[in-house]
């Protein structure tokens, strides 16, 4: 289990893959880990050098006291690249994942030379929604929250359809430690990013399931619109989880851009 001691916190990571490879860095939603991945590695390992990791308070890696801020979790991704050694990267995030993702890119833009940016959203509403399912979390621990987050991550025919999947991704939620959830939701709560997005560089691609009501269709094309040149891809019958949802769809979307970056030898920072 590799950990990488950085300055203020430690995080747990996984790097495979061949080192002559480019490398793709792989951040995870709210309430989950790095194994959410677990669908696209194959395919990313074929092709490409893949580093994963639990975000602050997530998985194995270090609670430390709430709250967090975007800034903060972003500066945490560029220190590991740091530690890792590997050089910039072709960013993937999802939800919480993509809006780290587009603080790296605006923060530390030598870092990043594509940036997937999946069913995200550059601002959240409301506040007092957010704070609702802190306290709920507070009142009746990370189980008070799993029901409405998994209505929320996938559409009714895939959870009626794949009972097993739903078990793992609910008992991945109910390892979030509970301090770690807060500090990330404060994180999200308080994100205000739509005004920076006209200052990331990166070849952007933005991927969303149709039915996402987390962050919404509407929601990616402002990504869409505000990020030069950015490509949305929307996938059908999917909602907020796209990429367990339809794993076939989203995984060619991911390599297919990815890897015509990389062939393009992308210019950090540059179109």
């Amino acid at each position: 289990m590799p950990i990488a001691d950085l300055s203020n916190v430690r995080l747990h990571y996984q790097l495979d893959g061949s080192p002559d490879k480019p490398v793709v860095m792989l951040s995870n939603s709210l309430m989950s880990n790095l194994t959410m991945w677990d669908p696209q590695l194959p395919a990313l390992l074929a092709a490409f050098r893949v580093l994963r990791y639990d975000t602050r308070g997530h998985g194995d890696s270090a609670v430390t006291a709430a709250p967090y801020s975007i800034e903060q979790l972003a500066d945490d991704a560029a220190a590991l690249i740091e530690h890792t050694a590997v050089g910039a990267v072709h960013f993937v995030g999802l939800s919480m994942g993509g809006m780290i993702g587009q603080q790296l890119a605006v923060r530390h833009p030598e870092k990043v030379l594509s940036l997937s940016l999946c069913d995200t959203a550059s601002e959240m509403p409301t506040q007092a929604m957010w704070n609702d399912r802190i306290q709920t979390a507070r009142e009746k621990g990370i189980a008070g929250l799993v029901e409405g987050t998994i209505k929320r991550w996938f559409v009714g025919d895939f959870i009626a359809a794949e009972p097993e999947t739903i078990a793992a991704v609910q008992r991945m939620i109910l390892t979030t430690p509970l301090e770690g959830y807060i500090g990330c939701a404060s994180a999200v709560r308080d994100m205000s990013q739509t005004h920076l997005l006209k200052q990331i560089t990166a070849p952007t691609q933005v991927i969303v399931g149709r039915d996402d009501p987390a962050c919404t269709l509407a929601q990616s094309q402002v990504l869409q619109r505000e990020i030069a040149g950015a490509n949305l891809h929307v996938i059908d019958d999917a909602a907020h989880l796209s990429n367990i949802e339809k794993p076939a769809v989203f995984t060619a979307l991911l390599v297919d851009f990815i890897a015509a970056q990389a062939a393009a030898g992308s210019g950090i920072g540059r179109r």
